[in-house]
């Protein structure tokens, strides 16, 4: 699903002259490989940043110092800021808790994915179940759907 998918984000993100960036804490640069195996990313898909530690999300990202790692708030904060260092139109980040234990009072499979354009900013907040594993690729395919949400927006 994801091959189709981020083909037609291939497609849409030429055809309308979008620029593309992720920022990823939970996927740890998998979305940014999923996307980048596209057709044509080099024309289209600016890149991406990890950023895993809190230090990273908001020295590199512009995130507000204190802000819950696993929430809107973040996953929003660190989407606006790659779209700001990357200069792409839109952004779309990964933020949560992948497992298999609890982190900071978050269960495993708690999801936040953020995205910023232009026009607007927002989140989804998202419920996985599953191994460590299956949790990323379910993350990693819900971001693509929201991306090409974004793009074909």
């Amino acid at each position: 699903m994801a091959d189709q998918r981020t083909e037609r984000i291939a497609e849409v993100a030429k055809d309308r002259e979008l620029q593309v960036g992720v920022a990823e804490s939970l996927t740890c640069g998998l979305l940014a490989t999923t996307i980048g195996a596209a057709p044509e990313a080099e024309s289209w898909f600016a890149g991406g940043v990890v950023a895993y530690r809190t230090e990273v999300k908001e020295t590199v990202l512009g995130m507000t110092p204190g802000v819950d790692t696993c929430s809107a708030q973040c996953a929003e904060e660190i989407a606006r800021g790659v779209r700001g260092l990357l200069d792409v139109d839109v952004a779309v980040s990964t933020t949560g808790v992948g497992g298999p234990d609890p982190q900071d009072g978050h269960a495993p499979g708690t999801v936040y994915l953020g995205w910023v354009t232009a026009d607007a900013a927002g989140h989804r907040y998202l419920e996985f179940d599953g191994s460590p594993k299956e949790m990323l690729d379910q993350t990693v395919d819900a971001a693509v759907a929201l991306l090409e949400e974004l793009v074909e927006g």
